[in-house]
């Protein structure tokens, strides 16, 4: 019963925040497109529900600028001011409503990562894979709007363990207070190892 309502309550809620955000949603593609350039969604491959793979979409926040031997500049160097402000205010995360509209993600559940990163969970970690993932992430529970990996998919671990309509409204409760932290703090600069390569360095 929980899964279901809880698939009612995300396909309602997004379709109905897309449309009435779709002014918004609207002026945001043309100022992307007019201050980052195109494409103005930025498109990768992530691991779903079962570990089946999707392609995630949020708003451009960083231009494409290479560097002599056609290799990206590094992230710091390609982030504009507009692109981060556009990720401290969550705003680059509107384009994932089409996604849970569609099934392949939740409003609240284990935020979806790359598929690179399949080979590098513990046994406990991918509990995450049991559940759509979402776009509001267990974490704002815990006050740290910059968790570390492992605190990361621990929230996430546990958060599959203990499902429950309370937790969803406790996370729904916490996610403007996470929001206003980002956007409070210098979190649309924010950056952090990749997990393959974290992780690749504790292996060596």
């Amino acid at each position: 019963m929980y899964k279901i309502v809880k698939r009612s309550f995300d396909l309602i809620s997004a379709l109905t925040l897309l449309i009435l955000i779709s002014p918004l949603y609207l002026l945001l593609i043309i100022l992307v497109k007019y201050k980052i350039g195109s494409p103005v969604f930025f498109e990768q491959k992530r691991s779903g529900m079962g570990m089946k793979p999707f392609y995630i979409k949020k708003f451009r926040s960083m231009t494409e600028e290479k560097d002599s031997q056609g290799k990206y500049l590094p992230d710091s160097e390609r982030i504009t001011q507009f692109g981060a402000f556009l990720r401290s205010t969550s705003l680059d995360e509107l384009p994932q409503l089409i996604s849970i509209i569609k099934g392949e993600m939740s409003v609240i559940g284990p935020r979806p990562l790359p598929t690179h990163y399949d080979a590098y969970y513990t046994a406990r970690e991918k509990l995450r894979f049991k559940v759509r993932g979402g776009l509001i992430s267990p974490e704002v529970m815990y006050d740290n709007i910059r968790p570390s990996w492992d605190e990361q998919l621990e929230y996430e671990a546990d958060y599959v363990e203990r499902l429950s309509w309370e937790i969803d409204a406790k996370i729904m409760v916490t996610v403007f207070k996470g929001l206003f932290k980002r956007y409070s703090s210098d979190y649309g600069d924010y950056e952090r190892t990749d997990l393959d390569i974290e992780r690749n360095g504790e292996i060596k």
